[in-house]
C-alpha cells in the first residue's frame, strides 16, 4: 500500500488509499502477479484509465518481475464513507 500512496486522484488531489479506491492487494509469489482490485469514484471518472495505469505502474516499480493485474469493480460502489481519517482532514483543508 507504501507504493500506491503516491497515486493520487487529480481531480481530487488526494492519494488513492486515503480516498478509498482500493479494496484488496494480493501477491502470488509463486506466479510473480500482483492482484489489485479498486474502484474509482465514479464509473465515469475521466481520469479512471490514467489512476489504472499509475497504479500499475507504482507497482511495477516497487516490484520488479511482477505482473500487475488490476480489476476495476463498482460493487461495491465508493462512498466517502471509505475515505480515511486522514483524507477527510486533506478534504476538510486541515
Amino acid at each position: 500500500m507504501d507504493s500506491l500512496h503516491n497515486v493520487i486522484d487529480p481531480e481530487i488531489g488526494l492519494n488513492i488509499v486515503d480516498l478509498g479506491l482500493i479494496y484488496q492487494v494480493d501477491f502470488d509469489d509463486d506466479t510473480k502477479t500482483c492482484f489489485v482490485s479498486m474502484t474509482l469514484t465514479t464509473q465515469f471518472c475521466p481520469m479512471g484509465e490514467s489512476i489504472r495505469d499509475n497504479v500499475v505502474n507504482a507497482l511495477e516499480q516497487a516490484f520488479p518481475g511482477y505482473a500487475i493485474n488490476v480489476d476495476l469493480v463498482f460493487d461495491p460502489p465508493w462512498s466517502t464513507e471509505k475515505v480515511s481519517e486522514q483524507g477527510l482532514k486533506y478534504l476538510n483543508g486541515e
